[in-house]
């Protein structure tokens, strides 16, 4: 069990060292990750209204396609940190992880109007401010 342990916190060691260290930009994109990826799971799995599958209910697949953007997402960030590390810059890879916040942020704020929750005023007029910017576009 102890070497399971190891293996494991070496492995993430080693992936939050690849990401550019576990700063607050990092954290807040895995927290929104996972606030996204939970609240698609509620709108699908209780109020049967997701927009990944005909049905509206939970899908396997409609998930695993979510998991590997996530992935995908970190791996730009990854990318990101090395164009820094090539550069010798700082802003590369947290110009890509405010991109990604910004975009989990339209994606959760979706699931909360698709349960029925409506947007506090504050945050859509973000949202919108967002959208003039940087033309946001969601898939989920």
């Amino acid at each position: 069990m102890r070497v399971i342990l190891t293996g494991a916190g070496a492995a993430g060691g080693f992936i939050v060292y690849a990401l550019g260290g576990c700063d607050v930009v990092l954290r807040a994109l895995l927290l929104f990750m996972a606030i996204d990826y939970s609240t698609g799971f509620v709108v699908a799995g209780v109020f049967k209204k997701s927009k990944k599958c005909g049905s509206g209910a939970l899908s396997s697949s409609a998930g695993f396609k979510g998991l590997i953007k996530k992935g995908m997402q970190l791996l730009i960030v990854l990318v990101g940190h090395q164009i820094d590390i090539v550069l010798g810059t700082d802003f590369v890879r947290s110009a890509v992880i405010i991109a990604f916040i910004a975009n989990e942020l339209v994606s959760i704020m979706e699931n909360a109007g698709l349960m029925g929750i409506p947007w506090p005023p504050m945050l859509k007029k973000a949202l919108d401010i967002l959208h003039e910017k940087g033309d946001i576009e969601n898939d989920g």
